[in-house]
């Protein structure tokens, strides 16, 4: 058995039957993620729009692959998502989300969506105010081809990570909405304590990952 599936297992096995593993495939390539889903993964977390592409295309005979964006989505990049990706994390402002909506109707298809939050209100990570999800979450609701999941974080990178991902799921029941997306490689398992129902989770699969190339 590959390292890779022997990590897959070992990750699996740390997590209830509740929670949806996304394997962070992120600057892996295309044989990498081939070799998780022979082990059985199915879900796959992207951050960059033109290297998802990519790989989507050179894995489009795995059907039952299923695309997570979760990097932070420019405007002018939906174009490439939609109809392809299942799952997009990363949608922190009105202006996505109509963008979203606009591209997935036109092709007669739709998204599922998570509002991202700023949940410790750092001045350089993207995600809307903690004050703001409610109407964004409206919002969103209204569009077509969207389907609102639930909300998603990434806590500072110090510190202890868990009053942050009590306060994303104290919002998230406010929403009364079904999913959580919280939790990756070094913190998952407090993100599981506290409700996490998605988990992204790359190096604890992949491994040490190389500096990506410009």
């Amino acid at each position: 058995m590959s390292e890779i599936a022997d990590r897959l297992r070992a990750v699996r096995a740390t997590l209830p039957d509740r929670v949806t593993l996304v394997a962070v495939s992120k600057t892996r390539p295309p044989e990498a993620i081939r070799e998780a889903y022979a082990a059985g993964q199915r879900h796959f977390g992207e951050n960059y729009a033109q290297e998802w592409r990519a790989k989507a295309d050179a894995l489009a005979d795995l059907q039952e692959l299923t695309w997570h964006f979760i990097g932070g989505l420019q405007t002018n990049k939906v174009k490439y998502l939609a109809g392809r990706a299942a799952f997009v994390h990363t949608v922190d402002r009105l202006e996505l989300a109509l963008e979203l909506s606009r591209r997935c109707a036109a092709r007669a298809a739709s998204v599922r969506v998570f509002v991202e939050v700023n949940v410790a209100g750092e001045a350089a990570k993207a995600g809307c105010a903690p004050g703001e999800v409610a109407a964004l979450a409206v919002a969103v609701r209204a569009l077509p081809a969207l389907e609102l999941r639930g909300l998603m974080c990434i806590p500072p990178a110090e510190g202890d990570p868990r009053p942050h991902f009590a306060a994303l799921r104290r919002l998230n029941e406010a929403l009364g909405l079904p999913d959580l997306s919280m939790g990756m490689s070094g913190d998952y398992p407090v993100a599981v304590e506290e409700g996490a129902t998605v988990v992204r989770v790359g190096t604890a699969i992949f491994g040490a990952r190389a500096p990506r190339q410009p």
